[in-house]
């Protein structure tokens, strides 16, 4: 088997898998509480992928209710390598038109009501987000989107608003100004907690809508965002099969940018100051450095 095992979490419209091969449905107890719902993990040849509906079946859980913590931890605990994330979101730009596949590579994070760390109070680590995204993950899940017929812009900033709401005209126009290419609701703590988790994680960001600056265009709805995911639903899945024809055969090295090992010089606490029932829970995330 390959040494690639992908987590793929699935966003608004994305709610199962296709085409996985010995597939088993698995529910993860974590110490965050329990994941969205069941994980599914199979194959696609000799890769490995599991995958999780972030919303839950039926769409569930609302962006701020999505337990992210238990997710990744989920993720990390069934031996995932790296997590691709496909998720919907509005376009800020005129030419990223609904139908389009942006492969995001920055983040901006205005949400307030959500947990964004594994650590705390007894044990303070501080990961550097400066590049959020891997590259390299990023560059193969583009190919494999634009393989799977998508139109495709490389590389784009994600401004994560809290919601559940859709944004104000004002909103709108203000992020804009400040140079956001795309927006939506899940991807932040998500890439920060995968970042925690020393895993290496990249979004395909589903444009369905131009939000609500466009004159002559009606206002982001749900019935418009539900029409243009039905369409992008089946191509997101067409790129996730063609990712995982890629990575066939192709030996796994770590991430050039070093997600793998970035909790060596991330962890602040002494090691007399820290608090065993803090580091029983990180058992998943950060065993490797705690335990060396």
């Amino acid at each position: 088997m390959s040494e690639w095992v992908i987590g793929v979490i699935g966003g608004s419209g994305l709610y199962e898998m296709d085409g996985l091969e010995d597939a088993e449905s698995l529910m993860i107890e974590t110490p965050w509480g329990a994941p969205s719902d069941r994980l599914v993990k199979g194959r696609i040849g000799d890769v490995t992928l599991v995958f999780l509906p972030r919303h839950g079946k039926g769409h569930r859980l609302t962006p701020t209710a999505v337990p992210y913590r238990a997710n990744i931890d989920a993720l990390k605990r069934l031996g995932c390598t790296d997590v691709l994330s496909v998720s919907a979101c509005g376009s800020l730009k005129e030419d990223y038109a609904p139908g389009d596949y942006v492969m995001v590579d920055q983040f901006i994070d205005r949400t307030f009501a959500r947990e964004k760390s594994f650590f705390g109070p007894g044990m303070v680590a501080h990961v550097s987000m400066a590049d959020p995204v891997c590259a390299r993950l990023s560059g193969l899940a583009g190919d494999a989107a634009e393989q799977a017929g998508a139109r495709v812009h490389r590389g784009g900033t994600y401004l994560t608003m809290e919601g559940p709401q859709f944004s104000s005209r004002a909103e709108s126009f203000l992020y804009r100004q400040w140079g956001c290419d795309v927006i939506g609701m899940t991807n932040m703590p998500e890439a920060k907690l995968a970042r925690e988790a020393e895993l290496p994680y990249a979004t395909i960001a589903m444009v369905t809508d131009y939000d609500c600056w466009r004159d002559g265009t009606e206002a982001v709805s749900v019935s418009n965002v539900l029409e243009v995911m039905r369409v992008n639903t089946d191509t997101a899945k067409r790129a996730v099969q063609s990712l995982a024809e890629t990575l066939h055969g192709k030996p796994r090295t770590a991430s050039p940018q070093g997600i793998e090992t970035c909790l060596d010089w991330a962890m602040i606490t002494a090691p007399e100051a820290r608090d065993p029932a803090m580091l029983d829970k990180l058992d998943a995330v950060a065993g490797r450095v705690l335990k060396g």
